[in-house]
C-alpha cells in the first residue's frame, strides 16, 4: 500500500509568522515552489476552504487543505511556527504546527482519508512533541516520513 499522500523535504520548515493571513500565504508560497502549481490558485482555494470554518484543529495545529484542479495525488506540506499564532481554533488555543494538505479536485474519499491520517498524526501528543521538540526542518522531516511510511505499510 502507498501513502495517502506524499511530503517533499523543502514542503517542511520553521516559519516566522504573525498572523493566520501570512501564514495561509506562506504555504501557498511553499506549495508554489515545492510542487510548481500556481501560488495564487492554492491562496484562492485554501482561503475559500477556511471561510467555510477554521482549520484550525485545535491542541496547537492547524489543517489547512483544499482540493485543486492538476494534482495526481494528494501533496502536503508542514511547518513548524517559530512562535503560536491565533487561527481562530475550535479550543481557542494559538497554533504552533500547521499541516498543509493539497488533494486532486475529484479526489473525494483520498482526501478525506489524507485528512484523518493528518489528524491521528496530529492527535499524537508525543508526536506532537517531537515535531516541537525537533531541532530542524530536516529532522522534522525524518519523523513525518518515519511515520507516513509505516502508515502506508
Amino acid at each position: 500500500m502507498t501513502a495517502l499522500f506524499s511530503i517533499d523535504l523543502q514542503a517542511v520548515r520553521i516559519v516566522r509568522a504573525d498572523t493566520k493571513t501570512q501564514i495561509l500565504g506562506a504555504l501557498a508560497d511553499c506549495f508554489g515552489e515545492v510542487y510548481a502549481l500556481d501560488r495564487a490558485t492554492v491562496l484562492e482555494r485554501i482561503e475559500e476552504r477556511e471561510t467555510l470554518g477554521s482549520t484550525g484543529f485545535g491542541r496547537g495545529v492547524a489543517i489547512p487543505h483544499a482540493r485543486l484542479d492538476g494534482l495526481a495525488r494528494p501533496v502536503a506540506a508542514f511547518f513548524r511556527l517559530e512562535s503560536p499564532v491565533d487561527f481562530a481554533s475550535s479550543d481557542g488555543m494559538p497554533v504552533d504546527c500547521i499541516f498543509g494538505l493539497l488533494s486532486p479536485e475529484q479526489a473525494g474519499a483520498t482526501h478525506l482519508q489524507a485528512l484523518a491520517a493528518i489528524s491521528r498524526l496530529m492527535r499524537d501528543e508525543r508526536m506532537h512533541e517531537r515535531l516541537i521538540a525537533a531541532p530542524d526542518a530536516d529532522a522534522i522531516y525524518a519523523l513525518l516520513v518515519n511515520v507516513i511510511d509505516r502508515d502506508a505499510a
